[in-house]
């Protein structure tokens, strides 16, 4: 049973999904919030797996009640629920921990499909909307010719490339097929490049793959 915690500060976006989420065994809400404080609060004081946060809020945006439950071991897994208009903000999330983000009206088998998704340990950041999310303000990340971290310099050669494809958002099976690996392999690969840069999961990779200049937004084909 997957434990979920929906916060957003629309009691009625909350009551849609926990009426999507309800028909669906194996899932179950458990808590719900109307603001980052008192999902931060509720992580405290009930078992939860998967906190479904939305990003702007009264009292605590999402972003740093990400960065708060993540702040702590074992903690749940965060997905951002955001809108076109506030992109930016689940990018900032991502960097506070979160592992991945969903539109608003995602359809109802995507949403419960992302759930168990981060549930198990993977990223949902769909490679169409990090490119959008990305080139709309591109101008603040880093331009061609900048220097790279010197972290970068610490991983192999095919360490990088898998790391180039998650930052594309192929999965673990796409990556093994463009490389001609065994999927463990790819695994394995991405556990050390994980280790060595100091990321949580696959969503952090995407946030260092750009911020470092390894990939550009317009070069995520």
């Amino acid at each position: 049973m997957i434990r979920v915690m929906l916060v957003d500060d629309q009691e009625l976006l909350r009551t849609g999904f926990r009426m999507v989420l309800g028909a669906h065994p194996g899932i179950e809400v458990v808590a719900e919030a109307g603001n980052g404080a008192a999902a931060v609060e509720a992580v405290r004081a009930v078992e939860i797996d998967v906190v479904l946060m939305d990003v702007r809020m009264p009292v605590m945006d999402g972003v740093e009640a990400t960065r708060l439950i993540r702040s702590v071991a074992g903690g749940p897994r965060v997905l951002i629920l955001t809108t076109f208009d506030l992109d930016e903000y689940a990018f900032a999330a991502l960097k506070a921990g979160a592992s991945g983000f969903l539109l608003k009206d995602v359809p109802p088998a995507d949403l419960v499909s992302a759930i168990h998704s981060v549930h198990s340990g993977d990223a949902v950041v769909a490679p169409s909307t990090t490119r959008r999310l990305l080139e709309r303000f591109a101008v603040h990340l880093p331009s061609a010719g900048v220097a790279e971290p010197a972290a970068l310099s610490g991983l192999t050669a095919r360490e990088r490339e898998v790391l180039v494809l998650v930052a594309r958002g192929l999965s673990n099976t796409e990556i093994a097929g463009r490389l001609e690996l065994a999927e463990a392999t790819v695994k394995t690969h991405l556990g050390r490049v994980l280790a060595k840069l100091g990321l949580r999961d696959r969503a952090q990779v995407v946030v260092y793959a750009y911020e470092s200049g390894l990939v550009t937004p317009f070069s995520a084909e």
